[in-house]
């Protein structure tokens, strides 16, 4: 039975290259690209499958870089069930600068998604999450979906007794509804989402506070980016530590450290545990290059090595 089936809204063929210098006008040399399947929940299951768990993918794919994710997901051997539309799917850019060692993502919007796109991806996620235990929905929405999509998924996952995890961002987030099993907001997102503005760590544990008290979920992961991460349930709020590695690129550290937190969860460690072997997985991804993903061996050291946490 696979526990964690994730569904990416706006899939992304990834490219990563790297040039000497990025200058405006210039016509600039890069080196050979790597491809990556891409897009939020699409990168959750290429991390758990690396990470030794079993997820399915679902996704709306079109054009010559959806049949591109496709072929390489099979290659992988991440199961995924991917729904045929006449747009194309997009592609993302990031670009290493070798002079300066800095990061240029350009992030394209997607296609525009019919209504019978919708629905059939909905229909095609809860056939595929039927003896799940996850759904994990993480990425932006592209156009033609409406904002409160993924509240609709929040209601049919209680209505079929899943949990449901959510990272997303925008008006996406703010329309999310009610009763989502954990939200995995950055400090940006958890001020958009609660209209507090936020200056100090007392600041970041009332907006997490909120989002539980007004019953938006149950557990609140806050990614702090180089202070690591704030926990916040109704029982308890604690702080953990980031683990020092150097970073080659940010690109999937997010999505693998929610693919680490929730395959823990779904192989029953605890939640402080699962958010533990999640920022080592997340850690992991930010030593790869370009678009690639958190490495096995890495998260496993990096989760031995421990991190360390302090209540808040």
């Amino acid at each position: 039975m696979t526990a964690i089936v994730t569904l990416t809204m706006n899939p992304a063929l990834d490219i990563a290259t790297s040039t000497a210098r990025v200058e405006p006008t210039h016509k600039l040399r890069c080196s050979i690209p790597r491809y990556d399947p891409g897009g939020g929940g699409i990168n959750v299951a290429r991390a758990v499958h690396a990470l030794g768990g079993e997820a399915i993918a679902v996704f709306p794919i079109g054009g010559p870089a959806g049949e591109m994710i496709r072929h390489m997901l099979q290659q992988e051997g991440v199961a995924h069930c991917a729904i045929p539309i006449s747009g194309f799917t997009r592609e993302s850019l990031a670009v290493e600068e070798l002079t300066t060692g800095q990061q240029y993502r350009f992030i394209l919007p997607g296609p525009e998604l019919l209504l019978s796109d919708l629905e059939r991806c909905l229909d095609q996620l809860f056939a595929a999450a039927s003896q799940a235990q996850f759904i994990v929905a993480s990425g932006s929405l592209p156009l033609g979906v409406p904002d409160a999509f993924y509240c609709r998924i929040a209601e049919l996952a209680r209505q079929s007794g899943k949990h449901f995890v959510l990272d997303t961002s925008g008006a996406a987030l703010k329309e999310a509804g009610f009763g989502i099993h954990l939200l995995k907001p950055s400090l940006r997102e958890l001020a958009d989402l609660t209209g507090i503005e936020i200056r100090t760590e007392r600041d970041e544990e009332l907006a997490a506070r909120q989002i539980l008290d007004d019953g938006r979920s149950e557990i609140v992961v806050v990614s702090l980016g180089a202070r690591g991460a704030l926990l916040a349930t109704a029982e308890t709020t604690e702080r953990f530590a980031a683990i020092p590695v150097e970073a080659r690129s940010t690109v999937g550290a997010g999505d693998s450290m929610l693919a680490g937190i929730v395959l823990a969860l779904a192989r029953g460690l605890p939640l402080r545990e699962a958010v533990r072997f999640g920022m080592a997985a997340g850690a992991a991804a930010l030593l790869g290059s370009g678009t690639q993903l958190c490495r096995r061996s890495d998260v496993e050291r990096l989760y031995a090595g421990g991190a360390s946490s302090r209540w808040a």
